[in-house]
């Protein structure tokens, strides 16, 4: 028995609960026999208590603001890296040589295009469909059009629907825009690297030439690259969940996909950029964050804090630096709603309600009014968020498909309902 494990006295029964340590951060009470040996279950709400998992991918310390793929700081990765090596990273644990890279980019660059087939499956949905209800029911569509690719007892099918998804979503994502602004769809251009292809695809006109402005890509290469995964969130835990039942890749990946449309979750840029067309002025600012410290006003502030981080969220610190690029870049100096955000994060940031209660600038905060930079619709934010963590939702999918001990998902309840009665005839009811 280890120093660490736990004793439970429960109905007469005395039980051990064995204590597990991970490489770094908090360690778990195994309480996988607790029904077996006890006959209850434990309670948590939101499993906030609960690891559903052993997991290789994705640390986080909230309480110091650290964000680790595959052990590497998320700063240096952003900094250093581009979107493609860590999707390399996150998929099979280490950095790519120049060989491997070279090649990884090679296979995710000739898997671009989509079946052709499918522009015409786009014209089933409404005009004003919105993008995320497209990715949803396209991404879940992928298992119509690649049957060679969704047997998930064999390895190389496995890999092949990793690599169709990572290479397919960022064109699945501009057809999706494109189709919302009635404009003609853009192929993908192989000579491009991953987001100046998204870019050109969302951008672009067949009437004339569009280039690629690098400030821009790279900042998109940021976002992409921040957003990738996050451990085991709502829409990640989803993604498993499907997967633990032997759903196919590219189902379990839709089912990832409607679980972040979620305001509270993948919308939560979406929602800050619209708290800040409520505010409407900077001259406003100061009135909002009265009313975000009265208790008895229903107004809150999207975009500020962290239901993880308890300190500045490490992503948000990148954005914050790639946010002023693209601003100077594009000349933005007549936006109202970005000189409210401006306004607004220079009062969260040395305002002592904020620093005392740690209610810092996120990352939605500051990748919602990027993207509004670069001329994106609030409708496309969750979608470019959707693009980027599918790389995440894949490793942490391979990762449970892989794993000997995985089972299919079943949380149990605390039933509060009505006790055992007997069926009264409608006849005999009064």
């Amino acid at each position: 028995m280890d120093g660490k494990d736990s004793t439970l006295k429960l109905g007469g029964n005395e039980v051990t609960l064995p204590y597990k340590e991970g490489t770094i951060g908090p360690g778990v009470v195994d309480i996988s026999k607790l029904y077996a040996q006890t006959g209850a279950f434990t309670y948590d709400p939101g499993f906030t208590s609960t690891a559903s998992c052993e997991s290789s991918i994705t640390y986080i310390d909230g309480d110091e603001g650290t964000l680790l793929y595959r052990g590497y700081p998320i700063e240096q990765l952003a900094e250093h890296g581009d979107f493609l090596e860590t999707c390399y990273l996150l998929l099979y644990g280490e950095l790519p040589t120049p060989t491997q890279k070279a090649d990884f980019d090679y296979r995710v660059t000739r898997h671009t295009m989509v079946h052709d087939q499918m522009n015409r499956f786009f014209l089933g949905f409404r005009r004003d469909a919105h993008p995320m209800a497209i990715m949803v029911a396209v991404t879940g569509a992928l298992s119509a059009f690649y049957h060679d690719s969704t047997d998930i007892s064999d390895p190389k099918q496995r890999m092949i629907a990793s690599m169709r998804m990572i290479a397919k979503m960022p064109t699945i994502a501009a057809m999706a825009y494109k189709y919302s602004v009635g404009q003609p769809f853009i192929y993908p251009k192989n000579d491009l690297d991953y987001a100046a292809n998204f870019l050109r695809m969302c951008f672009a006109v067949p009437c004339e030439d569009y280039k690629v402005n690098p400030i821009l890509a790279r900042a998109l290469e940021r976002i992409f690259i921040l957003h990738a995964d996050h451990e085991q969130n709502a829409s990640t835990s989803t993604v498993r969940l499907a997967g633990s039942s032997g759903a196919n890749p590219f189902a379990c990946i839709s089912a990832g996909i409607a679980c972040l449309w979620g305001p509270a979750h993948g919308g939560a840029n979406e929602a800050a950029l619209k708290m800040l067309e409520e505010i409407g002025t900077p001259d406003r600012v100061a009135e909002y964050v009265a009313k975000a410290k009265d208790k008895n006003d229903p107004f809150r502030l999207m975009g500020f804090g962290h239901r993880v981080y308890k300190n500045y969220d490490p992503r948000a610190r990148i954005m914050q630096k790639t946010t002023h690029e693209v601003l100077n870049e594009l000349g933005v100096k007549d936006d109202p709603l970005l000189e409210v955000a401006m306004e607004l994060e220079q009062i969260a940031l040395r305002d002592e309600y904020f620093i005392e209660k740690k209610l810092y600038p996120n990352i939605d905060f500051y990748s919602g009014i990027t993207l509004k930079a670069m001329g994106f619709p609030t409708t496309m934010f969750t979608v470019l968020f959707a693009l980027a963590r599918t790389v995440g939702w894949i490793a942490q999918w391979k990762e449970m498909v892989e794993d000997p001990s995985q089972r299919i998902g079943r949380p149990r309840q605390l039933y509060i309902g009505a006790d055992k009665r007997e069926y009264v005839p409608i006849a005999q009811r009064g």
